[in-house]
């Protein structure tokens, strides 16, 4: 087939304008064009007053090498990449040794659906609950402020990105398109079609619930082992290797393998590895707010004329500044009509982050809005002291919210004016089970504060409004990324521990959902690799 990039056309456009467009960019004849399918499909909203989608375009034709001769100056045209994914080995017999994956969330349950389809029969550890009942228990944070540490936003099957907005695009480099692994092992599970084209999918947390489970029971029927409320607490390292896992309830499971993707919230694991003699590097991360506006102004701000377009959806943004202090701060996790919710996974402790449904309707949009820390100069002398920070900062939440799991807000006027919030405005905040208005310059430490009142009347200049007296902050946004780096070799291994593979958000690998489960796949690899003494020049 041949490929078209950059393909332009209103957003009104119609079906055979799309085929007129095709055949006009090819210079071939209607009958020469055998089919086509749109790869990408995405929008340029630089000028409000002319927004218009680009297509990316897989054609079949007629006479492909001659139109490719013709055409091979137009860099916008050429043979499409075989983007299918190869397994590095199919196992037809069973081998004694079986991998274990210790997490279910995105990089946890892509290694293992790789592992069990090359026929490795993996064995899946997950400290939380099945995803319907981890559901009840966040519920019971949100609705009733009782908190279960083991099952939370950050804790069971799906992990912390079952209660996202369910983002599937990211800025990895994926040159050998494992990404389009993901998404189409996404699709097969129930997920929508269009996040096969959409240049920004999402999916929401109603429908990747149910993908979840489906992916569950897919990596079982291939031979897949998966067990609930088994969290790890011990690993059995002999001479440098992994020889098991312990777990809570004493049993152990020998192993040689051990997929790593316990997530950025794992404080407890990290703590026994780093005890057990893992080598682990502090990393920077960044903390800050949630901030909510309507989400009809954003769109406004976006889209002008176009506002509410179907197509275009509910609008989202993305925005940075780099603060006189040397601080960075910029927009995180963004949530077009979503909702702020509750995503600690430790007592007494106060975590904001973001959510979305597919349908993205809710009134509200918000935004994590943060600054850039760093083991440097913010949480020297230790490799695990980033926990110790963000502890520090969501106990501090959790008292200034009333110390019953409410979160500390203000509204954004007050925030700059440098006076606390007393009474709430046209934006009413989302986050249950509930906010309490006061003073956030306490919630953090003065660098950011100062960073942010610096940083918002930049933004307005860049969305009208963003700086709006009535836009709601609630505290406090601590989990943007993992704490830590486990760091891990050429073929993905610890560096000073053989068969650990630390992979996804947790170990520093990831960020969101998909470069999660591509890096669950680019381990899963590697265990196989190593188990059946393949090379990795593969």
């Amino acid at each position: 087939m041949l490929r078209i990039t950059e393909l332009k056309l209103p957003l009104d456009h119609t079906p055979e304008q799309l085929q007129a467009t095709i055949i006009k960019r090819l210079k071939v004849r209607p009958a020469d064009l055998i089919r086509f399918e749109v790869f990408r499909r995405g929008y340029d909203a630089r000028k409000r007053s002319d927004i218009f989608l680009i297509y990316t375009i897989d054609c079949e034709l007629a006479n492909e090498q001659a139109v490719l001769k013709r055409l091979a100056d137009d860099r916008h045209i050429g043979p499409t990449p075989d983007t299918s994914y190869k397994f590095v080995a199919k196992v037809s017999e069973k081998l004694a040794e079986r991998p274990v994956v210790i997490g279910m969330g995105p990089c946890g349950f892509m290694a293992a659906l790789v592992l069990a389809q090359m026929g490795l029969r993996p064995i899946v550890l997950e400290r939380g609950k099945q995803v319907r009942e981890r559901t009840k228990d966040t519920w019971g944070l949100w609705r009733k402020s009782v908190l279960n540490p083991e099952s939370n936003v950050q804790f069971g099957e799906g992990g912390a990105g079952t209660f996202s907005d369910g983002k599937l695009y990211s800025q990895i480099k994926d040159p050998k398109h494992y990404g389009r692994k993901v998404i189409a092992e996404f699709v097969k599970a129930g997920a929508p079609e269009e996040i096969l084209y959409v240049s920004k999918p999402h999916i929401g947390t109603f429908r990747l619930v149910t993908m979840v489970e489906q992916i569950r029971q897919t990596i079982e029927s291939l031979g897949g082992e998966i067990r609930f409320q088994q969290k790890v607490t011990d690993i059995d390292i002999r001479d440098g290797q992994v020889e098991g896992l312990v777990l809570e309830s004493g049993e152990h499971i020998a192993t040689r393998h051990v997929v790593l993707a316990i997530g950025h919230s794992a404080r407890d694991t990290f703590q026994m590895l780093y005890d057990k003699g893992v080598y682990i590097e502090a990393k920077p991360f960044s903390v800050g707010f949630r901030i909510e506006h309507p989400q009809s102004m954003i769109d406004q701000a976006r889209f002008g004329k176009f506002a509410g377009n179907p197509i275009l959806g509910a609008a989202d943004y993305k925005l940075v500044h780099h603060a006189s202090n040397g601080r960075a701060v910029y927009s995180f996790c963004m949530c077009p009509g979503g909702t702020v919710v509750a995503a600690t996974s430790e007592p007494e402790r106060v975590v904001t982050n973001g959510m979305s449904q597919y349908s993205r309707n809710e009134r509200n949009a918000n935004s994590g809005f943060v600054v850039s820390v760093s083991p440097e100069t913010d949480y020297p002398g230790h490799p695990l002291a980033g926990l110790d920070f963000q502890r520090q900062l969501e106990s501090q939440a959790y008292r200034l919210g009333g110390s019953n799991y409410c979160a500390p807000g203000q509204l954004v006027g007050d925030f700059l004016a440098g006076k606390p919030s007393s009474q709430l405005g046209a934006v009413e905040p989302s986050y249950k089970p509930g906010v309490t208005l006061g003073d956030l310059s306490l919630a953090l430490p003065a660098f950011a504060i100062d960073a942010m009142r610096e940083a918002l009347p930049v933004f307005d200049r860049q969305i009208k409004g963003y700086a709006m007296h009535d836009a709601v902050l609630t505290g406090v946004e601590t989990r943007t990324s993992s704490p830590i780096s486990i760091k891990r070799n050429e073929h993905c291994q610890s560096l000073n521990t053989r068969g650990l593979f630390p992979a996804g958000e947790g170990a520093g690998y990831a960020g969101g959902i998909l470069s999660a489960g591509v890096d669950g796949i680019k381990v899963a690899e590697a265990v196989a690799q190593s188990m059946l003494g393949i090379s990795q020049a593969h």
